[in-house]
């Protein structure tokens, strides 16, 4: 199974550098057969980019989880104390084999039900 992750341009052109190599996220699907995350970069780019393969989830306290993965994190550390403020769990998702996409697709083009990119993330079978 494969979701669909809405992720700014500027964190998306990151992971496509290497730059970024953990996606962080306040909450975690709730399948655990998910391996792979197709990326969807918003507006105003709004396409289809690429995907990844998952490597790894880690769940844990905000602190441990920058202590972990702040070398590749792409942000900086004030974004991510930001982000995460007032949480006692995080989430960073670790990118494994970014795939990007010779052509970008529009959502339609990706997956015929998808009508609006997902507000976090969604289920989908589309993808190559």
């Amino acid at each position: 199974m494969k979701v669909l992750l809405s992720i700014k341009p500027e964190f998306v052109e990151g992971i496509i550098s290497g730059e970024k190599k953990y996606e962080y996220r306040k909450s975690i699907f709730k399948r655990n057969d998910v391996s792979s995350v197709v990326v969807y970069a918003t507006k105003p780019y709004g396409k289809v980019v690429g995907e990844f393969e998952i490597e790894n989830i880690l769940i844990d306290d905000p602190g441990n989880i920058w202590n972990q993965t702040k070398e590749f994190s792409g942000i900086t550390k004030s974004f991510f104390n930001s982000y995460f403020e007032g949480r006692k769990k995080g989430v960073a998702i670790q990118i494994r084999d970014f795939r990007k996409y010779e052509n970008p697709l529009d959502l339609f083009e990706f997956d015929k039900d998808l009508k609006v990119p997902p507000q976090s993330f969604c289920y989908t079978m589309g993808g190559f």
